[in-house]
């Protein structure tokens, strides 16, 4: 369903021991179209890291947030203003201001369970 999407993955640093990496480089291990974005930039897995969505280059159907409650709400309002319409919240990035932020501005939410289970990566 998403393979044929491009998706950023918000919350990516260089560690491969933190959850954002590990997602962004499943996702390119399993050949998905994605996007590492994080405030610090750098790199992960060998690719760029962009500091924010708009610094993309591309827009992504999807992103995916894997940063607290609170970088949650940021990402969704400056999701919206670039015209992205699907959301979903890792366990432990859940906001409901930013969930009732997304539905009110006609976004796709998903704000329970893990992505990469659901979609059978992990």
């Amino acid at each position: 369903m998403y393979k044929d999407k491009k998706i950023a993955v918000i919350g990516v640093n260089g560690d491969p021991g933190k959850y954002g990496f590990k997602i962004f480089n499943s996702l390119l291990e399993a050949r998905f179209d994605v996007f590492a974005v994080g405030i610090r930039g750098g790199t992960a897995a060998g690719h760029t890291i962009y500091k924010t969505l708009k610094d993309l280059p591309a827009k992504p159907d999807v992103i995916v947030t894997v940063v607290p409650p609170v970088g949650t709400d940021k990402v969704v309002g400056d999701a919206i203003a670039l015209g992205i319409k699907e959301v979903w919240m890792q366990p432990g990035s859940r906001s409901p201001e930013a969930v009732e932020k997304a539905k009110a501005a006609g976004m796709k939410v998903t704000d329970y369970g893990c992505f990469m289970v659901a979609n059978g990566i992990w």
